[in-house]
This record gives C-alpha cells, sequence and structure tokens, in this order.
C-alpha cells in the first residue's frame, strides 16, 4: 500500500484515540509493526496550537516514519491551516478526523457531526487537499445514525475531493462504542470505492482481523481500543495473517520489559506529574486481564512518582514471579 512517497510496511494501522496515541504508545506500535500509528487529534483552532497539549500532540521526535497526524473542526479554512500548520510541524500524512462521537466534539460540529452534512463533507476534503502536499486520509463512521447511513455516499464524496485512503469505523455515531461494529458497511464502501479501504471497530484477535479483512475485502485492518495495554497485537495480526498460525503470547520477562519502556517513556515525555497520572491508566490496561491483579493496580494507582511507579513494576515481577506466571497463566485460559 502507497500513501504519496510512503510505501508502508504492511496493513495493519494504529487508530487515534484522544488521550491515548501519544508519542511513546505510537512507538511502541510501529516497534510491533503497525505500518501507521495515527497521532490524537489535533484542533483547527489556531488559538490552541501554543497550549502545551497541542505542543506535545505536534511532537514527532525519535518517531519512525511516515508520521501521520490527525486534525479535526468543522471550518474549511481553519481545517486547512491546521494542516498546513502540521506539516511544517513534520506531518507526512494529514487524518481528517470525521468519526469522534464524544459530545464535546460533535457539539462544535466535527468529529462525526459533520456526516450530517456532507456538501461540509466535501468543502472540507477538498481544501485541506488543496492547502498540503502531502497525502491526505480521512477517519469516519458509518453515519449519524442507523437511518441516516451514507458511508458509500462519503467515499464517493472523498474519492472525488483527492483523498488517498479511507479508515471506516462500522458504527455510527448514535452507537457510540456500545454493541458491536457491524462490517457490511465497510464491504459496501469497498465494493464502491477505488481508495484503499481500512478496517476499524471491536478488531481484538488474530482470527477476527482475518475474519473482518475476508468479509469486507478491506485493505487493512486499523486497531483501537485492542492495542491498549497489548502493543504486541500488531506483531501477532501479522504473524497470523502471513502464516495461519498463533503467535505465543509474550513471556512474563517480555511483557516486564515492554511495560517498563512504556512507563518511563510517559515520564520522559510528560514529566514526572503528568507521566504518573498517564502511566496509571496504561498500566491498568496491562494488567486488567491478569485474575488478582485488582490490588497491583490500587496500589499502583497511589503511587506519585517515577521512581515509585517503577519500583513497583519490578517488584511486582522480581518478589511475585509466582502470582505473576498464575495470573498470565489464567489469561491464557481466557483467551482460548
Amino acid at each position: 500500500m502507497q500513501l504519496g512517497t510512503f510505501v508502508l510496511k504492511g496493513n495493519l494501522f494504529a487508530a487515534p484515540m484522544a488521550g491515548v496515541t501519544d508519542r511513546p504508545f505510537r512507538i511502541l506500535c510501529k516497534q510491533f509493526g503497525a505500518a501507521l500509528a495515527v497521532s490524537e487529534m489535533v484542533t483547527s483552532n489556531a488559538q490552541l496550537w501554543k497550549s502545551a497539549k497541542t505542543q506535545r500532540r505536534t511532537d514527532h521526535r525519535g518517531e519512525a516514519e511516515p508520521i501521520s497526524v490527525q486534525i479535526a473542526g468543522a471550518d474549511p479554512q481553519q481545517m486547512a491551516d491546521a494542516a498546513r500548520y502540521n506539516v511544517d510541524a513534520g506531518a507526512q500524512i494529514i487524518d481528517i478526523n470525521m468519526g469522534c462521537p464524544v459530545k464535546k466534539v460533535c457539539n462544535a460540529m466535527a468529529g462525526s457531526a459533520l456526516l450530517r452534512d456532507e456538501a461540509l463533507v466535501a468543502d472540507i476534503l477538498s481544501a485541506v487537499v488543496r492547502a498540503v502536499p502531502v497525502p491526505v486520509t480521512l477517519k469516519y463512521r458509518t453515519g449519524w445514525d442507523a437511518a441516516s447511513k451514507n458511508a458509500v455516499r462519503v467515499a464517493r464524496i472523498a474519492e472525488d475531493c483527492g483523498i488517498r485512503l479511507l479508515a471506516l469505523h462500522g458504527r455510527t455515531r448514535a452507537c457510540g462504542f456500545s454493541g458491536h461494529a457491524e462490517y457490511d458497511s465497510i464491504a459496501e464502501v469497498k465494493a464502491a470505492t477505488k481508495l484503499p479501504i481500512i478496517a476499524n471497530g471491536d478488531i481484538t484477535t488474530p482470527e477476527e482481523a482475518q475474519r473482518v479483512l475476508k468479509h469486507t475485502a478491506a485493505d487493512g485492518i486499523m486497531i483501537g481500543r485492542g492495542a491498549q495495554g497489548r502493543p504486541w497485537i500488531f506483531r501477532d495480526i501479522s504473524h497470523y495473517l502471513a502464516t495461519g498460525v498463533l503467535l505465543a503470547p509474550p513471556t512474563i520477562d517480555e511483557t516486564e520489559a515492554v511495560l517498563v519502556q512504556h512507563v518511563q517513556a510517559l515520564h520522559d515525555f510528560y514529566g514526572p506529574e503528568l507521566g504518573v497520572r498517564f502511566a496509571r491508566k496504561h498500566v491498568a490496561w496491562y494488567t486488567k486481564r491478569w485474575v488478582g491483579a485488582e490490588t497491583f493496580r490500587e496500589r499502583f494507582n497511589r503511587l506519585a512518582s517515577t521512581e515509585e511507579q517503577l519500583g513497583a513494576i519490578a517488584a511486582l515481577f522480581e518478589h511475585d514471579e509466582e502470582c505473576v506466571g498464575r495470573l498470565f497463566r489464567e489469561e491464557e485460559k481466557l483467551a482460548a
């Protein structure tokens, strides 16, 4: 799959998720085989570009190419300006957010709310494509609600406007993240456009990835929540698609190494105070499937420094090896 001058090394993408797909997380996903890891959405409001949050979201130092940045907004000119701003900051691909279902985004007529106005969709896509010399992609949903699905029409608009790739989440905005994603709409879009189509929604195992690819004929898979606490899912899926064989779960030592790397990177990136806060939720994701790990998470969430957090992780794996081994075995049973 080629986007502009970049030939992607695979067809597995890490989905943009606010508060999750920061630089440390994107680097990990790419290390485990994600061909593309899209950044958290960057606002098109120029008044916020100098804020600490936006400055962090436009920091790509040390990240493997290509650099894909998602922008969000409802005004064509502002979106064009945001695209130029991010390309100047290092973005090599611009992704447009028309999929976010969060109320505060939709209330500003951005994200998936845009799907209710196809003329505005066309204006935004055209303005952004004209504004930058890099490939522009679109992430969107199947429609505003079940009665107004318009994924095929939006795909055709996108193709006419010069969009280079579509990532489609198999839910409407009204669904939020409830129920289970449906893939018939993705198959319909794939059949209706020549653009590369990336299927997204509830893909958490290699077997599910294979089923979705077969059902939709999509060109690739985008993983969101399924990668939280499991960045190695890209390696697992890639291996299974290539060989039909499931990889063994990561060993205890491998998991400890990844977890320590991730927590240390979060502290380095955010600094001591924010690093502690962000590490708490990521550690919770890593250990949420471990039967009996609730006590560790409760203790970990009370720690207030880098040293304490890293020490707690080391103690968990070093002194409670028998316990961790049991937790891993229980996880494997649940996965089976």
